[in-house]
């Protein structure tokens, strides 16, 4: 047993673990854990989740564990979590998590299932876990009440249908569908989605240009970031200057979001996407 002067030689990484010991390797679970006012201990690509999930804003104070489909396993053990949550996506690294610490997973995206209501479950899921079960269920009930604002909030001219996608370069595209959280979040906002194909529970695997032309009325929202050479060659791209909605000026770029995100990136979408939508009809 350590005694006092015993304790003054950990790590620091490990002093601070041992007053908040919850790591993340999602980034749903991750944004979800600091809405509810939990900060983790430690949690995977830290930098990237700033830039492109953005909010919640991230302490720095927490440990980053590198890559979320190959985190750092030895630093995970230092770090010693009593708890860590990951959703799906990750159930291929439950036997090596298991070795570190007990793994609460919940579900989130699935093929052809619209994923707000599981995320909505998840939140009240994991402040069940934790002892949050106040701060989850009133989370839960505040997004759900924005939503709802801002729907009541978007003019009735506003109501075409929307394109929601994000750029991989300068000829194709990626649709966000009903079973993605835009998408879904769209349909809660009143708001028509253009595309209707099946996409995999988030977007549709790479898709010409051409194809948001088969919804010609229709407005586009582009979720950012945007790859630096798609920004420098749409300008001058024919097909792309072609499209009704870039033609009518129908379209905005909206600020990053985390694609899979939970409660925390429906808001941000929500919350920008309206913004963006009351402007086309002004």
């Amino acid at each position: 047993m350590l005694g006092l002067a015993g304790a003054a030689l950990l790590p620091p990484i490990a002093a601070k673990a041992a007053a908040n010991r919850v790591a993340a390797i999602d980034w749903g679970m991750l944004e979800t854990l600091l809405a509810l006012g939990i900060e983790p201990a430690a949690a995977t690509e830290l930098i990237q989740f700033r830039k492109i999930a953005v909010e919640p804003s991230v302490p720095r104070s927490l440990t980053d564990l590198g890559l979320r489909g190959a985190p750092n396993y030895e630093l995970l053990r230092i770090i010693a979590p009593d708890l860590i949550v990951i959703s799906n996506f990750y159930e291929y690294q439950r036997p090596m998590l298991e070795r570190i610490a007990p793994v609460f997973a919940q579900p989130v995206y699935e093929a052809g299932v619209p994923p707000y209501a599981l995320a909505e479950a998840a939140t009240v899921a994991l402040g069940e876990k934790l002892g949050r079960q106040a701060e989850a269920r009133r989370y839960v009930d505040e997004t759900s009440g924005e939503i709802s604002r801002l729907r009541a909030s978007l003019p009735p001219s506003s109501a075409r249908p929307v394109f929601v996608i994000s750029l991989g370069d300068s000829r194709h595209f990626r649709a966000f569908g009903r079973d993605a959280m835009f998408g879904d979040v769209l349909s809660r906002l009143g708001m028509e989605n253009a595309w209707t194909d099946e996409t995999s529970y988030s977007a549709a695997a790479p898709v010409g240009l051409e194809a948001l032309a088969r919804v010609p009325e229709a407005s586009m929202l582009i979720v950012s970031p945007l790859p630096a050479d798609v920004g420098r060659s749409l300008p001058t791209n024919a097909l792309w200057n072609a499209l009704p909605a870039v033609r009518e000026r129908r379209l905005a770029v909206l600020e990053p979001i985390n694609h899979f995100g939970c409660l925390p990136s429906a808001r941000r979408f929500a919350r920008l996407a309206a913004a963006a939508l009351a402007g086309h009809a002004s």
